[in-house]
């Protein structure tokens, strides 16, 4: 068998390559004409001729940051030598869109889902216990341990009853951005299809005020949406008794729904990157990418969010964009991360982490185009502000950080009724209500995480299995795992702590 090439060059125009293996120093790059001067490690850039200090250092055939010193043919190419510097992006609108049938009902893949009224459909068959302040957290958590110890054993039909905390909700302003991205949360919490049932528990006195949020949304309380205030209920073991035994009342309803064959246009998938590496852009990425594209085509939606984690790579989206608007929105919100890290005393080069670094990334720019390819090749056709409801078909955008659960928070709060999450370092969480894939973007990783990984997308360079091909799989496994095969988050028993709505403003 021939051995595998020492790196990977991505575009003929690329000032690196790739190391695919840890490389020892003075070690001849086949190909390249050039030897290495360092150590290389799996992941990182080699130069493969000279760079001059200050010029634009490309992979991908795009900048991802300028050479601070001379660079010689062989040398490692990272933090040391490489960093961010402002560059003209051409924004394109429109230009790369592309006329993109989507398949007929009739014609679609189909999944078993729940269908809830309004033609709503989950994944999974949740009771939902929503606090409004942090300062119900532990009550919640009390009522939730004890119906899932008490009651759920007799309704083997429902999931589970699971509350989901945060730590806000008083102690900031009554209007504005955090005020309004938590009441965005709530809501799209209370009415997601994989919840059967919502009981919300507030204090009574917080800023965020239950029937604020319910005249603000227009949520009506009913026999599957109930709330309560530990303050009215008269305190900690009257307010826990009272609500595990409204719980009690919406799980015999919740233990009736059964699944059914839906086409694959009802999945919302959210498009999700965390500990990353140099691979990531090379081999999951892309091909969570091509499975994007099968969704699309067949009515679905891809839900690509992370706003700092497209930062320099927005360009390859707005050429993409369906109309000007659509892309001056995506651009509108760069500019106004820009701005937000700014006034806060960071910038946008503050991400990637050190483990990025560890893997191989240097700059942001290098990680946003890998993760930017989670989004396929689709037309963009709508930008949601956080945790907003996503009503359009196909592939789209949601601001969010790039602080994965906060991100993630949103797009389930925004109809995300399944996750799929590229790692490659080997991030371990999972989303309640919504199930969440996790995707290898390298062998190693996945075997020495097996328990926690559900796909070695890796095999695109261990075995060379063809992006393509690796999207089917993909694709296959989100029908599989919509259709209720657990996650191996999910077996793990994540999902619970992971919910955290974007805050913005001043903790007073």
């Amino acid at each position: 068998m021939t051995a595998p090439p020492l790196t990977i060059r991505l575009k003929a125009e690329d000032d690196v390559v790739i190391a695919r293996v840890e490389i020892l120093p003075g070690t001849a790059i086949p190909g390249e004409h050039t030897t290495t001067r360092d150590a290389i490690p799996a992941g990182h850039k080699i130069a493969t001729h000279p760079i001059a200090a200050g010029a634009p250092v490309r992979r991908y055939g795009q900048i991802i940051g300028f050479a601070t010193e001379p660079v010689t043919p062989g040398d490692h190419v990272h933090t040391h030598n490489l960093a961010m510097g402002a560059f003209e992006r051409d924004y394109a609108f429109g230009q790369a869109v592309r006329d993109l049938p989507v398949l007929p009902p009739g014609r679609r893949a189909t999944f078993d889902g729940y269908v809830r009224a309004g033609g709503r459909v989950g994944t999974r068959n949740y009771v939902g216990i929503l606090t409004s302040v942090n300062c119900s957290a532990t009550v919640a958590r009390m009522i939730a341990r004890q119906a899932e110890a008490e009651l759920l054993p007799a309704f083997p039909h429902v999931d589970g009853v699971v509350a989901l905390t945060h730590s806000t909700g008083c102690g900031m302003a009554d209007s504005g951005e955090g005020y309004d991205n938590l009441q965005r949360v709530l809501w799209g919490y209370a009415r997601h299809p994989n919840f059967a049932g919502v009981l919300m528990v507030g204090l009574g006195c917080e800023i965020n005020q239950i029937d604020f949020l319910l005249d603000a949304y227009g949520i009506e309380r009913g026999r599957l949406f109930q709330t309560m205030n530990i303050q009215t209920a008269g305190g900690t073991r009257k307010t826990v008794e009272e609500g595990v035994r409204r719980v009690a009342e919406m799980l015999p309803h919740a233990d009736r729904a059964r699944r059914q064959a839906v086409d694959a246009s009802h999945l919302k998938v959210a498009l999700q990157c965390g500990g990353s590496d140099a691979f990531s852009g090379i081999t999951a990425n892309p091909a969570l990418g091509a499975a994007v594209d099968l969704l699309v085509e067949q009515g679905g939606t891809g839900v690509l969010a992370e706003t700092p984690e497209i930062y320099g790579a927005e360009h390859l989206l707005t050429a993409r964009a369906v109309s000007r608007s659509v892309g001056e929105a995506l651009v509108a919100r760069c500019r106004w991360w820009e701005d937000y890290t700014a006034r806060n005393g960071g910038e946008m080069n503050n991400n990637p982490s050190p483990g990025n670094k560890a893997g191989g990334l240097t700059t942001i720019l290098e990680k946003s185009l890998g993760a930017a390819s989670k989004g396929g090749t689709g037309n963009l056709t709508a930008v949601y502000r956080y945790a907003e409801p996503v009503t359009e078909p196909g592939f789209v955008f949601m601001d969010t950080p790039g602080y994965d659960p906060c991100s993630v928070t949103g797009q389930v709060a925004g109809g995300c009724n399944l996750v799929c999450f590229t790692t490659g370092r080997g991030s371990v969480s999972g989303f309640k209500p919504a199930p969440s894939l996790k995707l290898a973007t390298n062998t190693p990783m996945y075997r020495r995480l097996a328990e926690d990984m559900d796909l070695d997308c890796g095999r695109v360079l261990s075995e060379g299995v063809p992006v393509a091909a690796m999207g089917r799989q993909i694709f296959e496994l989100m029908l599989k795992t919509a259709s209720g095969a657990p996650t191996r988050s999910e077996a793990q028993g994540f999902g619970d702590s992971e919910f955290i709505p974007w805050q913005i403003g001043a903790v007073m």
